[in-house]
């Protein structure tokens, strides 16, 4: 199949969107697949090969001007499918790209397969109130096909788009980690932290994922500042960039974390690696004892933080979902605690500190549950889904 993949967000810009976009994108060209990416324009050749994907930096914004540029380009290409990428940040929290399978569904002939990575609603203007969510039931009500990455978000689309006719063909297909397990050759855990200064009695605890609200981490500093005043030698790392390309208020919430540090006097266990390639941030998820991932909104499969510490065989502290999750089970492949509960973080934390067993086994069944994420299954998955819609036969094994 000749497939085009429309993001606003695709490397040189950091953020998980873009990181799986670059993911999939190669794993279905590796299958044989013919890529193409529409993304904005961010100082990158205008049309380039990358690794085999064709990238196509050419839509100037994301206003209503974007859609005869995508038009554009799509009849340029001829693709057999054109897979939207959303979340709204990576689109300026702006409303167009909401509009183009209604808009344009006579202008552009390939059925639209949409990819919510969640449902969150747009900006759009002062007061817009129910049209927000309006904006997101529009994009998916009008797409031919929706791919989602978690149970959460099936059940709230599927609510929704209540009666909605006619309906798209919903399939589940869980993102996979970014970071794979590849650390630098030569690479040692122990030399590793002996090399950033940590001792071999520090109870090493990750963080890894960009600063943004929903994340919770002032949850993590109030429980690590619990740990450090009962006298354990708790030491927190903050993995990869402070934040993303695509949502600058970010960086007000990474001012007021630095500041919650510096009141609770954690200045000195704190460290950052900052921005970080794929073998760094691996190197240092594998070097934590545990990883700490206190999301406000509860943990998700849509997280792509947590398939990265489930895909290094981590000890995960993390807070509970707010559907109920098949693959997620507390005491078996994590720990759960609830949402912005201290006291329950840190005993959570305090635990593992203690049990260095059970360290080892939740570490065993993460990576046990990670393999069932593998980019190759992915790719294979939303291959076949956009051949139903397609309507192409599967290919013939040679």
């Amino acid at each position: 199949m000749r497939i085009a993949i429309l993001t606003g967000e695709y490397p040189p810009l950091e953020g998980g969107v873009g990181d799986f976009t670059r993911a999939l994108a190669l794993e279905l060209q590796r299958q044989g697949h013919e890529l193409h990416i529409l993304t904005g324009q961010h100082g990158a050749p205008a049309v380039a090969d990358e690794d085999g994907v064709h990238v196509h930096r050419c839509i100037t914004g994301w206003g209503i001007a974007c859609h005869n540029q995508i038009v554009r380009q799509v009849a340029a290409i001829r693709p057999d499918v054109l897979n939207i990428q959303y979340q709204p940040a990576i689109y300026e929290m702006k409303g167009a790209i909401h509009l183009l399978p209604r808009w344009q569904k006579r202008n552009i002939q390939a059925p639209i397969v949409t990819t919510f990575h969640d449902l969150r609603v747009p900006y759009l203007f002062p007061k817009a109130g129910q049209l927000r969510e309006w904006s997101v039931q529009q994009l998916a009500a009008n797409s031919q096909g929706v791919i989602l990455t978690n149970d959460e978000d099936y059940v709230q689309l599927t609510h929704m788009l209540g009666n909605e006719s006619p309906a798209p063909k919903v399939r589940l297909i869980p993102i996979g980690s970014n970071i794979a397990p590849a650390p630098p050759p030569g690479y040692e855990p122990a030399a590793w932290r002996a090399d950033q200064k940590f001792s071999p009695e520090d109870f090493l605890i990750g963080y890894f994922g960009f600063l943004n609200r929903s994340k919770g981490v002032e949850t993590l500093l109030e429980a690590t500042a619990a740990l450090v005043q009962e006298g354990i030698p708790a030491q927190l790392l903050f993995i990869g960039g402070r934040t993303g390309s695509s949502d600058p208020t970010n960086r007000a919430y990474a001012a007021e974390i630095d500041a919650r540090i510096e009141a609770l006097g954690l200045s000195a266990r704190v460290r950052r690696t900052g921005f970080a390639t794929p073998p760094e941030v691996s190197a240092a998820l594998l070097a934590c004892d545990v990883c700490a991932l206190p999301y406000r909104d509860g943990v998700s499969l849509r997280r792509g933080t947590l398939h990265a510490a489930l895909a290094h065989g981590k000890a995960i502290v993390t807070t509970e979902p707010q559907v109920p999750s098949r693959q997620l089970r507390n005491g078996e492949n994590l720990l759960m605690v609830p949402p912005e509960a201290t006291p329950e973080f840190a005993e959570a934390l305090r635990r593992l500190w203690r049990e260095p067993d059970l360290r080892a086994r939740l570490g065993q069944q993460a990576a046990r549950l990670a393999a069932g994420f593998s980019w190759n299954r992915i790719a294979a998955h939303t291959a076949e889904f956009f051949r139903q819609l397609c309507r192409q036969p599967e290919p013939s094994a040679s």
